[in-house]
Order: C-alpha cells, then sequence, then structure tokens
C-alpha cells in the first residue's frame, strides 16, 4: 500500500510528522486533515505506539473502579479478591488488570470461593438495587392516566389477550384470560370505564390440580373484591407426572379467566376501535 511510488510515499516523513502532532494533543480527526491521510489504516500505522491525548478519551463512569482493581491487582489481590471488594463482574476485573503480574496464592481455594460468592452476591444485590430503581423511576413518570388513555390501553390489552373471533369460526365473545393481576385490574378498570356492569361477569380460575386451589380462588376473589363462593367452578388441569412442571410454588395461583355476558355488541365495539388505533398509527402520505 505504501511502496514508492503509491500517495503515501514519504511515509517516515508522514510518520515524524503525525507524531509530533499526536505529542503536542491532536486529534486523529485533525491529524488527518494535517497530512491529508484519509485511509484509517495507514493513519493508525502514522501513530502507532503514541497514545492518545487525555483530552480525546471519553470519561466512563467505571475509570474509578478501574484504577482501583489496579490497584489492588499491583498489592497482590486475585480476581476473586478485586471482584469482591468491587462488587463488579469478573470480566471487568480480567479486562482491567489483565497486562499487570498475577500474583502469588495467598489464601486456600475455599477462601476464594468464599471471597467469590461475596463478590457476586454484592454484584447481583446492586444489580437488583438499579432494576428496581429503573422501574421505579418509570412508574413515577406515568402517573395518572385520563380516561381516554385506559380505553386505549384496553383496547390493545384485550386485542393481544382476550379471545378474538375468526373468519372460520364466528366467536364474537369479551372473554380475557390471565395469570397476571396487574393485566386483570387495568382489564376491569377498562370495563368499568365502558359501563359494563361486574354483574355481567362469569369469572372463574385455571389452574393445575396439583396446585393450592383453594389459595388461589381467595387470591382472585380478593382482586375482584367477591367472595370467593361467587366465582364460578374451578377448572382444573390434570397433572402429568411425565411433565416438569416450573409454574409451582407459593407464587403460582394459575389464571382467571373472565367473560362478559351478552358481550357480542361490545365485542365488535372493541374489534372496532382497535382498527381505529391501527388506522391511526399507520403513517400519512
Amino acid at each position: 500500500m505504501t511502496h514508492a511510488k503509491g500517495k503515501y510515499a514519504d511515509f517516515e516523513g508522514l510518520r515524524r510528522r503525525a507524531v509530533q502532532l499526536r505529542r503536542e494533543g491532536a486529534s486523529l480527526h485533525r491529524i488527518a486533515d494535517e497530512l491529508g491521510v484519509r485511509n484509517k489504516e495507514v493513519l493508525g500505522r502514522l501513530v502507532r505506539g503514541e497514545p492518545p491525548a487525555e483530552w480525546t478519551k471519553r470519561p466512563r463512569a467505571k475509570d474509578g473502579l478501574r484504577e482501583r482493581a489496579r490497584e489492588l491487582r499491583l498489592s497482590g489481590r486475585t480476581y476473586n479478591e478485586i471482584q469482591a471488594e468491587l462488587g463488579c463482574s469478573k470480566s471487568s476485573v480480567s479486562l482491567w488488570v489483565r497486562d499487570l503480574p498475577v500474583p502469588e496464592p495467598r489464601c486456600t481455594p475455599e477462601e476464594q470461593r468464599a471471597r467469590m460468592n461475596a463478590g457476586l452476591t454484592k454484584l447481583r444485590t446492586a444489580q437488583d438495587e438499579e432494576r428496581r430503581a429503573t422501574k421505579q423511576t418509570a412508574a413515577r413518570a406515568i402517573g395518572g392516566i385520563t380516561d381516554r388513555e385506559l380505553f386505549l390501553v384496553g383496547v390493545g390489552l384485550y386485542w393481544a389477550e382476550g379471545t378474538k373471533d375468526k373468519p372460520h369460526k364466528r366467536r364474537e365473545i369479551v372473554e380475557f384470560v390471565n395469570s397476571d393481576p396487574g393485566m386483570i385490574t387495568v382489564f376491569l378498570a377498562w370495563l368499568d370505564l365502558l359501563g359494563v356492569d361486574r354483574g355481567r361477569l362469569h369469572c372463574r380460575v385455571m389452574i393445575h390440580e396439583s396446585a393450592d386451589v383453594s389459595g388461589a380462588e381467595r387470591y382472585w376473589a380478593d382482586i375482584l373484591g367477591i367472595d370467593e363462593h361467587d366465582l364460578a367452578k374451578t377448572v382444573l388441569k390434570r397433572h402429568n407426572p411425565a411433565t416438569v412442571r416450573k409454574n409451582t410454588g407459593a407464587e403460582y395461583r394459575g389464571c382467571l379467566g373472565i367473560r362478559v355476558r351478552q358481550g357480542s355488541d361490545l365485542y365488535r365495539r372493541i374489534e372496532g376501535s382497535w382498527c381505529g388505533i391501527v388506522l391511526g398509527a399507520r403513517p400519512t402520505t
């Protein structure tokens, strides 16, 4: 690429000038402009071995952790010890200190595992706190919602999770089944907004027979604000011993199904509203 008759024949002269500019604090962009070099590979060769000026480096939130990790490594700490001390990932520690000499072992494998587990616990605790903070911030940003906003959310919610009519099977019914109590709460608020009397609702629990059926019935009845005896007969899913279920434990409460009696007209309004949302979302020409 840089032969005697090529564009960069005076490569050494260009390199001397590039090194001078680099040491004066010039950025790669400025060096390229000054020397008229547009080839990234050639530009890299011209400044090879010359570190960029500090002002050109992007500040990073983990710079302080990186410096501390290097100090700990130089003092003889292992990756696991540094991870436990700083609560960061082991891969980050490796990236920050891999150019430094490996220290002699100072503790037993059991002690190393204990420190590693402590570091992982600290890291996971920090990650969980970050998740909670992000969710709380997002929740506060929503604030109150208008009737129109609730209406639009409810239409989208139903069209994603509710029973829908098919050309090959006419089913103009309003039926919504979900295991998320938040979804059920929003769906009920939406029905209230539409003026659907709670007396028209047919509600029943759907759950594996091996779960806590009575506990699930009480749970969903509380969500609905009714007595559990007012629920329709629970639908039990037979347990297959050959199947390994993951939806087990105290938090598993099955699903709640809500059907609106005499809901064919309501269903048509829902489908029409959804079509209106789709049309409104399309870009105008």
